[in-house]
Order: C-alpha cells, then structure tokens, then sequence
C-alpha cells in the first residue's frame, strides 16, 4: 500500500506541478523548406523534477497562409511512434480552409531526430529487426527471435542516451506539447493527430482538456496506447483490409495476372510468401513480402505499385529500386524511437514461451499476418515502465472529433470503438466505409473530409456520431 501511495503522490506531482516558463520561440529558416521556420523549446527531461536536466524539443511552423483569417494553433503529430515531425505541416494533406485558419505546428518528440534522439548503435540488420523481426514458422523461430530482440534491448539500455530512456513516454511528450503552447503564448491549442498520434493527441487533452481546443483524432489505437494487443489487432486489420486489394487485382488479372478472383490473389499471396521464405529474390524475403504488403494496403495509391511488385516477384523479374530497400528505408529511419515510446509506455509479456502460445494462436486466428505481429520484440526485456499509463477518460469538454475508415489495416476499427467510448460525451466520430490507414484527406470520403474540416474551421461539431457510405466513382 506504501509503494501505491508513493505512485500516486509522484504522480500527482508531475501533471499538477506549476510548470517554469518555456519562453518565447525565436524562428527561423527550417533547412530544406522555402516556407518553414523552425525553432526549439527547452522542457524538462523529467516532469517530477522541472527544474533538473533539460532537453529542447525541435519546432516547426507553417504560418496561416490568410492571416486574417487565422484563428489560433494547430498542433499536429503524424504518427509513429518515432516519426520525425519537422516536415510534417507541408506533408499533410490538409485542404486549404485548414492552411488558411491555422498555424500549422509540429515537432520532433522527445528521443527523435532532433529532440534528443535516442542512439542504439544498432546493426543495420538490428535496426530492420527491432520492429520487424523475422516471420517466426514455429516456437524455435520464436526463441531465435527472442535472443536477438534480447541483444537489441541491451544495446538500447546500455548505449550513451540510456538515460533517456525511462523519460521517454507519450505522457512526457504530451506534457512537452504543453510547454509548446505555452511558449506560442496561446492558452489552448487545437491538435490533429493520426494513428499513433491519437494517443498522443487523447493523452492530451486527458491531461490538459482546458488547454486544448478543437481535437481531430484520426484513425485511433485503443485507451491504452500502442501496447502489445494493439499490435497483435494489426493481423486483423490486415485481414479485413486485405480484400480490397484482392479485389484491384482481381479486376486487372490481365494486366498483373496474380489471379481473376479476390480468392485466388490471396492464394496467390500466400504462394509468393512461402516461395520467398524458401528462397529470397530481389533482396525480399517472406517477412520483407509479408511487411512490404502491410504497409502498401494502408493506401488505395498504393494498390498499383504493390500489384506491379507482386508481378515481378511472381515472374521472377528485378524489382525496381528495389522494394525490399524502400521497406528497408523506410524502417530504418525510426526503429529506435519507435522502441523507446512502445516500450517505454507499457509492460510487455517476458516469457518466451507467452510470445509463442501467442504466435500460434494468432496463426490460426489471423492466419495471413498473426504470427508476424504476435511475435518477440525488444519490450520483453525493457525495463519496466517509470510511470502507469494515463487513463483516457469523459472528463472535459466535448471537443474529440473521431475520424476513422472502416477497414483500417493498422488502427482497428474495434480498438478505436473502445477509444471512443472511453472518451464518452466528450467525443463524437464519422467512419467512413472505406479502407486504408488514415481516413482524413487521404481518403476520398468526402462525408467524412467535410466534417473533419467543417469542425477545424468553423467550430461544426457534430450532435451524434456518423456513418458515412461509401463513395462510388
């Protein structure tokens, strides 16, 4: 009870301390863009103890485009965890009304790039690994898995910003968000996040609902973050995303000719997954072909490159530039934030032996994906978390817009039902019936875009939840 009581009081502390002022941000050209100005903001390491060591947190903005029409903030975070930010306010696809109200701010978070980044001194196989391990075919699979998730986290806890690593949390980066607004002198801030971000963005207004102002939350993982059933429920969403793709290739067999029925392109993917497993060709193997597919379902876009990749893998033909190096890439750049806040945030099972019950169980649920997403990370041997989680509940006004697809391959739709009913009255949200990860913009809903916008600028929030249909071209 004395050990609970201590929690709680420490707690108590951090989000009710009286911060120090963050000062005034000075601007100025972001390198490598025309029209952003980047700036920093010191904030402290450890929220308990504001006044200790401090970090600064890289800033970037995109002015209002109509100043006359610029009514306040708009903080944004694009995902992850340990995605950069900087760019992110000219990456967005935000539509013009949203450009013309807004100053449009981002970050990078606490242990990425240039807010503190966290260094492993990983292997450039490592880094692939540490949010990617190989697809495990059985429990021996599962124990190599282990032993190399085992030498990431020592490297990660054992390298020179080890001492990082208890502090970076989504609560401490929300708690620097609120530095952030404070040094834009605004007393609230409005906030657009998407996919991990909308943890982010519910841990904020959780923690400060008088200080946030119009909240889009767009395509959301569960209450408890990104943890290790919201990464297990991503074999899922592929399962219920996957169709959609089944059926573009269906459509153009032949032009691709992967298969003239949606069954026979998923036969077709399990075909190419096990001959890839037993022999790699173009730097693809099974995990890179199961990964690579994962990531180019989240898009229709991206149907016609993944159904080219496809083909020549099916043809035994080069790949252009190659796609195994763009996945590459592509992971390469975030692996170790990305550790630092998922293990950080939340306590991951310790057994091996859990990881291979689950491994087996989610082969048999989720069979085009399960075993992949159920396997060993590096969270299994992390220490444990410095703080308990931050409960998202109804408490605060009802400014939480909810934007989701109904097929999202990434965020779930379930996870993202049990946000919402968490958040209670404070929440509203429009599912459009439409797949892919992140509805708004991206997707081509204009129900669901037009309420999102209609809330940013004009305040429109809606009386009830909505269902939007699907939209036929």
């Amino acid at each position: 009870m004395l050990k609970i009581a201590l929690v709680a009081t420490a707690l108590a502390g951090v989000v009710s301390a009286a911060p120090a002022s963050a000062g005034p941000l000075r601007w100025s050209a972001c390198p490598g863009s025309p029209v952003l100005q980047c700036s920093k903001v010191t904030v402290p390491l450890d929220y308990r103890h504001p006044d200790g060591r401090k970090i600064d947190v890289a800033v970037s903005r995109l002015s209002a485009a109509k100043p006359e029409k610029r009514r306040g903030v708009l903080l944004m975070n694009p995902g992850g965890p340990g995605v950069a930010g900087l760019r992110a306010p000219t990456a967005q696809p935000f539509p013009q009304a949203v450009r013309d109200s807004y100053d449009i701010v981002s970050f990078d978070p606490r242990g990425v790039g240039a807010s503190a980044g966290l260094t492993c001194n990983l292997t450039d196989a490592q880094r692939t690994a540490a949010a990617n391990p190989p697809y495990p075919h059985n429990p021996a699979d599962v124990a190599k898995s282990a032993e190399l998730a085992k030498q990431i986290a020592k490297q990660c806890t054992t390298s020179d910003t080890a001492d990082l690593l208890p502090f970076i949390t989504t609560a401490n980066t929300a708690r620097d968000m609120d530095r952030i607004r404070e040094a834009l002198g605004v007393s609230k801030v409005s906030y657009y996040g998407e996919s991990y971000g909308t943890y982010l963005g519910a841990v904020y207004t959780t923690l400060f609902p008088e200080r946030s102002d119009r909240v889009v939350l767009d395509s959301s993982l569960p209450p408890e973050g990104y943890d290790v059933e919201a990464l297990r429920a991503q074999a899922l969403g592929f399962e219920l995303r996957f169709p959609d793709f089944a059926r573009y290739a269906a459509a153009k067999d032949q032009q691709y000719h992967l298969g003239a029925t949606p069954a026979a392109v998923t036969a077709k993917y399990y075909e190419l997954a096990d001959r890839l497993e037993r022999k790699p060709e173009s730097g693809f193997d099974g995990t890179a072909f199961r990964g690579f597919t994962s990531g180019e379902i989240r898009n229709d876009a991206s149907f016609k490159e993944l159904a080219t990749y496809w083909h020549l893998l099916d043809t035994h033909q080069p790949l252009p530039g190659t796609a195994a190096a763009k996945e590459d890439s592509d992971r390469g750049t975030f692996p170790v934030g990305y550790l630092g806040v998922l293990c950080g945030d939340s306590q991951w099972p310790t057994s091996v032996r859990t990881y291979q019950r689950n491994v087996e169980t989610d082969r048999v649920r989720y069979p085009m994906y399960g075993a992949y997403t159920a396997n060993i990370r590096a969270c299994a041997y992390w220490p444990a978390p410095a703080e308990p989680k931050v409960r998202i509940t109804s408490g605060g006004p009802a400014d939480v817009l909810m934007v989701q697809n109904l097929r999202d391959p990434a965020t779930p739709l379930p996870g993202a039902l049990r946000t919402r009913w968490a958040f209670g009255g404070r929440a509203r949200m429009v599912t459009a019936d439409q797949g892919g990860h992140v509805a708004y913009g991206a997707g081509a809903n204009a129900c669901l875009n037009d309420a999102a916008t209609a809330y940013l600028v004009d305040g429109k929030f809606p009386a009830r939840d909505r269902f939007c249909p699907a939209e036929r071209s």
